[in-house]
């Protein structure tokens, strides 16, 4: 059995879901074809209800606890009410750990020259150069 599956067996026998989603998302990081580390859950459930977000991540954590300490890497939840869901949650954003990083993006260089204009402008102004 996947981990995906043994996560979405305990968070249904512990939470009785409307809906529940559980994604591995370890493809969308640097790590060995075939890992099972990052995950996504969307989970709505009525145990959520009155609950803060803080709450319910707690609860789901309890309830992972094996799991955490040893084969989850990360996991994004997404914890709803009946009342509060909407059909749809988040995407995850695309990972930039593990030498991904776009920091040299072309966003990048913009912003790079928008602040050496600037400090260009200011010095200009201040000092006279």
């Amino acid at each position: 059995m996947s981990l995906a599956n043994k996560i979405e067996e305990k968070l249904s026998a512990a939470f009785a879901p409307e809906h529940i989603d559980v994604q591995c998302e370890s493809h969308m990081h640097n790590v060995p074809a075939g890992s099972e580390m990052h995950f996504r859950v969307v989970l709505v459930s009525d145990t959520f209800t009155s609950l803060r977000k803080v709450q319910r991540h707690q609860k789901v954590y309890a309830v992972l606890a094996e799991e955490m300490a040893g084969p989850i890497h990360a996991l994004a939840l997404h914890t709803y009410s009946p009342q509060e869901w909407q059909g749809a949650a988040p995407q995850s954003p695309e990972c930039l750990g593990g030498g991904k990083s776009n920091l040299f993006s072309p966003r990048f260089f913009e912003r790079l020259q928008l602040f050496l204009t600037t400090a260009q402008q200011f010095f200009s102004n201040c000092c006279g150069a």
